[in-house]
């Protein structure tokens, strides 16, 4: 494992931690296809929202294409009922991080069970998604074995057991 798939794994262990009832991070986007995508929300909603094609109301995702910084879900529009609709499987509160570099952008909610995440803790998380962003900015400048074992551990984290 190179020290970036390291720090890369590490890292996402201790998004965990900090957000207890799972995460869901998109990073460089492209049109509507993030290059690595992590994801430890319950299966049962990962299962519903795709399901239901909730993407295209999530309200997560629309302000993560118009902003960077932090939002907590409370305070973003939700005419869908997306939030509502998570806090049915556990996810009550949470926080949405967006991110961009030249044309590069990555999203990611964060979910506690709850309460709402303190101030310091959404720093924390923006640092972690930052960090992650930055290390995988130019994929053509990891080597080819850390690009696939990133795309597994991609799989890894998101569908456990794989």
């Amino acid at each position: 494992m190179s020290s970036t798939q390291f720090e890369i794994s590490e890292t996402l262990g201790k998004l965990h931690e900090i957000a207890p009832a799972g995460y869901a991070l998109g990073f460089h986007v492209e049109y509507t296809t993030p290059k690595f995508v992590f994801q430890t929300y319950p299966k049962a909603w990962l299962d519903y929202y795709s399901s239901n094609g909730l993407i295209m109301s999530d309200p997560m995702v629309a302000w993560g294409f118009e902003f960077t910084g932090s939002q907590k879900w409370s305070d973003l529009e939700d005419p869908a009922g997306v939030m509502q609709k998570a806090a049915d499987y556990g996810m009550k509160y949470g926080v949405v991080i967006a991110v961009a570099s030249d044309d590069s952008r990555s999203i990611g909610g964060f979910a506690h069970p709850d309460r709402e995440f303190t101030d310091e803790e959404t720093a924390q998380i923006e640092a972690m998604v930052i960090s992650i962003h930055d290390n995988t900015a130019d994929t053509a400048q990891l080597d080819e074995g850390t690009v696939e074992q990133l795309k597994k551990m991609s799989v890894m984290v998101t569908h456990p057991g794989s």
